[in-house]
């Protein structure tokens, strides 16, 4: 069992071949961080590692110690009031107006498997031997309080996952005040950064800081993972890259407001901190309840980012996401939303689903505008029945059709959300989150539906289930287009109030899980204005995720490859669209369009029957090659190859290779034309440098050695000299290899 305990010294050492992480109990029965990294060999004691030492200016926890204070020490899961004068992992506030705790080690448990989150998404096992958990226990006597810290590492995986829990046991009532899943005090600050920012339409830029004294962090106060900040953030050391160097990795398993922190102190120590934002949280724990903090996931890796990525992807592809669709081909699919918005019929609908299946698309998905009276998008949110005007028959009508002609049908929902122009709304206009006598801000003419009250999920679930039982419906599209204002529940106590945020999530999980519980062939994603809720939480229940609005390739190529710091290609869907793009009206080719998107889940979001013969053409064709590779896509390991976040930014390229390294899929992309350029070559990552490999379309092959010490030699573009030959000239253009291993 990889979890040590030395009983003597009260070390923990949680350990697999490739990461170490020990803490010990401390002589105030607190916890104290020791060692977090590589994997070091167990001994039966670690206390070396231990450092306190007298300084000027402590405030020291015994008397007449001078020696023993927090402000020095490293610790796990840090506590308000005692001598550590930087932000802690968790307040409680007591009926006296106290927040000083002192919560100590009681006892704790180590076994074998992983644990489920009561009410919240987290991974999982499918075999108990693949990872191990050890629960602590720490009590605080005065007023009757426990706290039970969950650690979980796997096998297999440079992987440990952490998340607590908050009970009351005695007899006042407590409120926590900050309540973060992790937190750790690194060794030193010798960091730089990295965090996924932007904003709707560029979504996952990859931002890198180097660390400095003070609080770096980022957050989110929208209600959701949101667009601005992802709920990630990774430490490498200064001189790691892609591929060398230490890297330690931090994802939180959550849809809500975050706090995601690297405090430096003054003795250089980092401290991370994650979990729910503090800001505009307050849980109200009477007597007898518990609180349940979201998983964190945390990687190490002494492979670069890419080894970080690549633990990431393998864990969420196989132990996050559930269901049947974890390992099924997913479909390619034609989405209506660019090809009609609102202004459709269902002669038009099937007209671009005969053009589609005729091309070897698979799923046709019908978007917003089908329900209500919904021609705009003024009206009609939560009125999940259809508009018989623009179908006659509803959707047991459309659907029917659509199954009947070979395709699979898709639906877009966005049930958590409200028009005042609505059925639902007449009904229950206390139903949204506001404030009683306030002014309520509106977002897209919409108003966010109180998910913190149970009829309100009740209803939804109602609707939805009611179209998804009574058609052939495979897929859902589950959109969430504003951020919460007036945040407020007419239903909960004022002493409550701000959990609404927080209770709001979890009935959206909840939402999910019966939904997704009772239809579990139906492949969800999830989508919210694109990308702004793309985190592991949803991940546990839709499998994949519209990764931005902006399906503009050049655009995508920074917001892929910024996604794929912590998210698997699995989860990302990637769609060819019209030109000019709707987002930045730039004008690509067909053929860039179609290999961004191969590096994710396969779609179209145009009127394919406006297209031309050629097109559609190119269309079949690119739909077959996707078809043929993309197990390769969805299983294989991703590589980063050449960043468009780099001084320039203008050539980019990542490759995919099959787990037996007998297969691999290279893109390689070039924003724009350079006058007279040299000649070019791409060192490719994880072939088998025994192995020799042919490229499909070239004369030759190659061992996989050359391929990555040597490089692939790129076609030579044009020099503006010679006569141009080809059709790979000036911007906007992209090649595709794929390679197979010679028998």
């Amino acid at each position: 069992m990889p979890i040590h305990f030395n009983e003597t010294t009260k070390e923990f050492h949680l350990q697999n071949e490739g990461l170490s992480y020990i803490f010990t109990v401390m002589k105030n029965q607190q916890l104290g961080h020791l060692y977090y990294g590589k994997a070091i060999r167990h001994r039966d004691s670690f206390q070396h590692l231990f450092r306190t030492q007298s300084r000027a200016g402590m405030s020291n926890v015994f008397e007449g110690d001078l020696t023993f204070s927090l402000d020095i020490l490293k610790q796990e899961y840090p506590s308000y009031g005692t001598s550590d004068y930087r932000e802690p992992a968790f307040q409680v506030l007591q009926e006296d107006g106290s927040r000083t705790t002192q919560f100590e080690y009681v006892s704790h448990e180590i076994f074998q498997g992983k644990p489920g989150l009561n009410g919240l998404p987290a991974t999982y096992t499918e075999e108990n031997d693949e990872a191990s958990t050890l629960i602590i226990k720490l009590k605080d006597p005065l007023i009757d309080a426990e706290i039970e810290l969950m650690y979980t590492v796997y096998e297999n995986r440079s992987v440990i996952t952490r998340s607590a829990k908050f009970l009351n046991k005695g007899k006042q009532k407590l409120e926590l005040i900050r309540a973060l899943s992790a937190s750790i005090d690194l060794f030193d600050a010798d960091f730089e950064m990295v965090q996924l920012s932007g904003s709707w339409s560029r979504e996952r830029h990859v931002k890198t800081r180097e660390l400095v004294p003070g609080i770096q962090s980022i957050t989110s106060t929208r209600g959701t993972s949101s667009t601005q900040q992802n709920p990630f953030l990774a430490l490498k050391r200064k001189t790691a890259d892609e591929h060398r160097g230490e890297v330690y990795g931090f994802n939180f398993v959550y849809s809500g407001n975050f706090l995601a922190q690297v405090e430096v102190d003054h003795y250089d120590v980092a401290r991370v901190s994650m979990g729910i934002n503090p800001f505009d949280f307050n849980w109200l724990l009477a007597p007898g309840e518990e609180f349940q903090t979201p998983e964190v996931v945390m990687v190490y890796s002494d492979e670069g980012l890419n080894g970080m990525s690549q633990e990431y992807h393998n864990l969420y592809r196989e132990r996050l996401v559930r269901g049947p669709w974890r390992d099924e081909k997913r479909p390619v699919l034609i989405n209506n939303w660019e090809a009609t918005y609102f202004d459709f019929n269902e002669d038009k609908l099937l007209d671009i689903a005969k053009e589609s299946k005729e091309l070897g698309i698979e799923l046709f998905v019908l978007d917003d505008g089908w329900f209500g009276k919904r021609d705009d998008d003024t009206t009609s949110l939560g009125d999940w029945f259809a508009d018989k005007e623009k179908l006659p028959d509803g959707i047991e009508g459309i659907s029917r059709k659509i199954t009947e002609l070979g395709m699979k049908f898709g639906l877009w929902f966005e049930p958590e959300m409200v028009n005042k122009e609505s059925e639902l709304y007449k009904e229950h206009p206390d139903w949204i989150i506001h404030v009683k006598g306030r002014t309520n801000s509106h977002g897209r003419n919409q108003y966010v539906l109180d998910f913190s009250r149970k009829e309100v999920v009740d209803n939804l679930y109602e609707q939805m289930a009611d179209v998804l039982a009574n058609s052939p419906v495979s897929y859902v599209k589950w959109d969430m287009n504003r951020y919460m204002t007036e945040i407020g529940s007419l239903a909960l106590p004022a002493e409550r109030q701000s959990e609404v945020a927080h209770r709001y999530i979890l009935g959206v999980y909840d939402l999910y899980e019966r939904l997704t519980s009772e239809f579990p062939d139906v492949l969800f994603e999830s989508c919210a204005s694109g990308g702004a809720r793309f985190d592991p939480g949803m991940l546990s229940y839709a499998p994949q995720t519209w990764t931005s609005d902006d399906t503009d390739a050049v655009e995508r190529l920074k917001i892929q490859y910024g996604t794929s710091m912590a998210y698997p290609l699995s989860t990302m869907g990637a769609h060819v669209s019209d030109i000019p793009n709707h987002q930045v009206h730039r004008k690509t080719g067909l053929e860039m369009r179609g290999h961004v998107s191969f590096f994710g889940m396969f779609g179209y979001e145009l009127d394919i029957t406006k297209m031309t013969p050629k097109e559609k053409e190119e269309v079949k064709q690119q739909v077959h090659f996707y078809k043929q590779n993309r197990e390769l896509i969805q299983h294989g390991t991703f590589y980063r190859l050449l960043s468009p976040f780099d001084e320039g930014g203008n050539f980019v390229a990542w490759m995919v290779v099959s787990s037996d390294q007998k297969e691999a899929l290279v893109g390689y992309y070039k924003v724009l034309a350079e006058p007279n350029p040299g000649f070019k070559r791409l060192m490719l990552k994880g072939l088998n440098e025994h192995k020799e490999y042919k490229i499909e379309g070239t004369d030759g092959s190659y061992y996989g050695d050359e391929l990555m010490r040597a490089g692939l030699m790129l076609e030579n573009e044009f020099s503006g000299s010679t006569q141009p030959q080809g059709e790979k000239l000036g911007d906007y253009r992209s090649s595709i290899y794929k390679l197979t291993v010679l028998d």
